[in-house]
């Protein structure tokens, strides 16, 4: 089964959930303001992905700029970015779709369909 992570207000967010309802694949929904990853959640996601761990920050967001991540993530220690993600998930770039196969994070409909199908 997916997980369907996302924030509920985002239009990307709105936009990956209509393309899985219009494609009549079942998920389970998880808002990523209320149920926040976990440290062992992102570090699995992470291992799983293959993407840098830098790609699960949401850089277009308010607190990531509020916290001026762009200059601090490059010193940071593969520990500290799952720390710091683990602690709001306004910070995790979303949507993300998750399997035990795969890690799909924000949304790419090309990308999507060559995992689902």
């Amino acid at each position: 089964m997916l997980t369907f992570l996302c924030y509920p207000k985002c239009t990307t967010c709105k936009k990956a959930e209509k393309w899985l309802k219009d494609n009549k694949i079942e998920y389970v929904f998880r808002d990523i303001k209320e149920n926040n990853p976990t440290f062992e959640e992102l570090k699995a996601w992470h291992s799983l992905s293959g993407e840098s761990l830098r790609k699960f920050f949401n850089t277009s967001g308010l607190l990531y700029r509020s916290l001026e991540l762009k200059d601090k993530l490059p010193s940071m220690s593969d520990e500290e970015m799952l720390k710091l993600l683990s602690s709001d998930g306004m910070l995790v770039k979303r949507p993300l779709l998750i399997s035990d196969r795969f890690v799909l994070i924000g949304f790419k409909e090309a990308q999507w369909q060559e995992k689902i199908r």
